[in-house]
């Protein structure tokens, strides 16, 4: 792979569910060893976007490419496949399964250029998974469950992970713990895109960010130039 080239590129996505026209030519790209924040109000076309990338809904316009492949509209095992992961809001943990069978099913040999991980990088992170490596996960507390997930998905060694809103209903000691994870995966060179509702974990763990708003992008920038940009923040994030 050319590399100059980015390594995920959307380019005027369009999304339906039905006939809702959800995603309204939705252009981005995410460069080696980037963290990109996916920014707006519930509504905006965030979440939409990653299931779009992931193949979990179709896109009716437009191209995704990783690298120099077309990616578009690929089944999730061929996206999966290509170096992606993704960590869906809804956790989706295997409930009859303990948290040590939950992380080995989610390890993949990495592919050319992915950085490795291992169990014990999960549990440097998240020591109470350790503690409870035998607990089934249905038993455990939802931020237990998040912290699960995103193990799970580090453990295919993607090249790049999808995250849906990590910290939504987290106490501020795992949220923490979830910011230096994502800043550990930047520092061990995996691209990141984030779905994020706290703006200030977002402005903390990003290279870069990207405002939605009507299943558009509206803003695209530093998240200093956000940061300082009082009327945008108004007009497109603030609650």
């Amino acid at each position: 792979m050319n590399a100059a080239m980015p390594l995920l590129a959307l380019d005027q996505v369009h999304a339906h569910y039905g006939k809702s026209h959800i995603l309204h030519g939705v252009s981005f790209s995410v460069g080696r060893n980037e963290v990109v924040s996916l920014l707006g109000r519930n509504g905006s076309g965030r979440s939409t976007t990653l299931k779009a990338i992931m193949g979990l809904l179709a896109p009716t316009g437009g191209r995704i490419r990783m690298g120099e492949r077309d990616i578009t509209g690929a089944r999730p095992y061929a996206v999966c496949r290509a170096g992606f992961a993704y960590v869906p809001e809804e956790r989706e943990v295997f409930a009859n399964l303990s948290v040590d069978e939950n992380l080995r099913m989610g390890e993949q040999r990495p592919s050319e250029g992915a950085t490795r991980w291992s169990v014990e990088d999960m549990f440097a992170y998240f020591p109470r998974l350790r503690e409870r490596r035998n607990t089934k996960a249905g038993s455990l507390s939802g931020g237990e469950q998040q912290m699960l997930t995103i193990c799970r998905s580090l453990l295919g060694n993607p090249r790049v992970i999808l995250i849906d809103e990590p910290t939504e209903g987290l106490a501020p000691k795992i949220v923490a713990a979830v910011g230096e994870c994502i800043r550990d995966m930047h520092r061990r060179g995996v691209s990141v895109v984030l779905v994020e509702q706290k703006l200030a974990i977002a402005l903390k763990v990003s290279t870069r960010v990207c405002v939605m708003g009507h299943g558009q992008i509206v803003f695209e920038g530093t998240p200093q130039q956000l940061a300082s940009d009082d009327k945008l923040l108004a007009e497109w994030l603030a609650v």
